[in-house]
């Protein structure tokens, strides 16, 4: 009898540690596999950066390692999103995206790891995360035109008597933006884990079958590996495209077009 597990099994948030404390009545402490894994994240970022700076800059050494030069390369495309998007005069926001950008991108890629757990899977971690962004880039565009900040729903040139019609539809999009940024995260990583884990099951069941059907199972084993390699580029994709959605929602409340 072959127990099937669900492939959703995957994404659910566990307790790995509980601590019952009789302090101030009541204190319970939970390490779960999401903040296990979200310390993990952190601490490869803040390592993976630390280990760059220890290697030395360019300025003492003659030829960069290729480790100096991928994260060079990876500020320097990050620098010049922001300043297309955002602006010249607004790079204040870099290191912000930047930081962004590498923890989205881990997260993505330790969760490629067999028996990980991808945190950004989590539609609390990735609604939390654009709700954040949401009040954040509005507080901005508070902060910078005050009250003039809502003319943002109102387009120029719109009619007397559209305008309640526009404002509606304009606030109901710019709402939107709180979810839709932590949904398309977390919606593509889902469904590539979903699909990943779907199809391992079914090859496991194949080569485990018999030598015959396990050696003609070769031939799906190397699709299976291609989309393996396709689910690290979407990862990857994914990191890029959070963080220009980002950029875009910034320049549209500093702009307010």
């Amino acid at each position: 009898m072959i127990l099937v597990h669900s492939p959703l099994e995957q994404f659910e948030v566990i307790n790995l540690i509980s601590l019952n404390l009789p302090v101030l009545g009541y204190f319970n402490i939970t390490l779960t596999n999401l903040a296990l894994y979200s310390f993990i994240v952190l601490f490869v970022v803040i390592i993976l950066h630390l280990s760059f700076k220890g290697t030395g800059s360019n300025n003492t050494k003659l030829i960069p390692s290729k480790w100096n030069i991928a994260l060079e390369s990876s500020y320097a495309s990050i620098s010049a999103i922001v300043r297309e998007q955002i602006g010249v005069r607004n790079e204040i926001y870099l290191p912000f995206i930047y930081s962004l950008f590498f923890f989205i991108l881990i997260s993505n890629l330790i969760g490629n790891t067999p028996y990980s757990f991808t945190i950004t899977t989590s539609i609390i971690l990735a609604v939390g995360l654009s709700f954040t962004i949401f009040i954040g880039v509005t507080l901005i565009g508070l902060f910078k035109h005050g009250i003039h900040f809502f003319s943002f729903f109102i387009p120029s040139g719109t009619p007397l008597a559209l305008v309640p019609l526009l404002v509606l539809i304009e606030v109901t999009s710019y709402l939107a933006r709180a979810l839709s940024l932590g949904v398309r995260l977390f919606a593509n990583m889902c469904a590539g884990h979903t699909l990943l884990k779907i199809l391992s099951t079914f090859l496991y069941q194949l080569f485990s079958s018999s030598l015959i059907i396990g050696i003609l199972t070769l031939i799906p084993f190397s699709i299976f590996i291609s989309l393996i390699g396709l689910e690290i580029a979407v990862s990857i994709i994914q990191a890029y495209v959070f963080i220009l959605l980002t950029c875009s929602y910034i320049r549209d409340s500093i702009q307010l077009h």
